[in-house]
């Protein structure tokens, strides 16, 4: 039987890839107590980045929502995970946190995670609603556009 959140998914259009495998020494989640981090995802989609460089040279701010969603994404396959695939367990989104790889003067990053905040909004409603941060950095892991990580509470 399909969960409410699955049929969102299925509604918004969305099928969850596979949850990507971690680039270097670190897991991908961690689940303690009622909560789950999830490790920084990039834009991974079918194994290999979809947005490469900077904000404010190669890409523009609705490129950089475009790629923070796909990012968005891939947190949310991380966290299915973490969930053992049940996602209605999620009681809420707590934190995003979003680096944008992007040019010095680059001003526009909240714009820039709009796009994965939107998308959180969308699959949960008003468990949805979070903190976050979002900043410029000089350069990202592999050059890719957008990192995010993110905090969720479970049942």
């Amino acid at each position: 039987m399909t969960g409410a959140i699955d049929a969102r998914l299925a509604a918004l259009g969305i099928e969850l890839p596979e949850a990507p495998a971690p680039a270097a020494n670190y897991v991908p989640w961690v689940v303690t107590g009622n909560l789950v981090f999830i490790a920084g995802q990039i834009p991974l989609r079918q194994g290999a980045l979809s947005h490469i460089g900077k904000l404010g040279d190669a890409f523009t701010v609705e490129d950089g929502r475009d790629c923070a969603r796909i990012v968005a994404i891939n947190i949310l396959a991380q966290l299915s995970a973490a969930c053992g695939g049940d996602l209605d367990r999620v009681r809420r989104c707590v934190k995003l946190g979003g680096f944008v790889n992007s040019t010095p003067g680059f001003t526009d990053q909240p714009r820039v995670i709009n796009g994965a905040s939107d998308l959180i909004v969308d699959v949960f409603g008003e468990a949805g609603k979070h903190a976050r941060f979002a900043v410029s950095a000089p350069s990202l892991p592999f050059d890719a556009a957008v990192e995010i990580d993110a905090v969720f509470e479970i049942a």
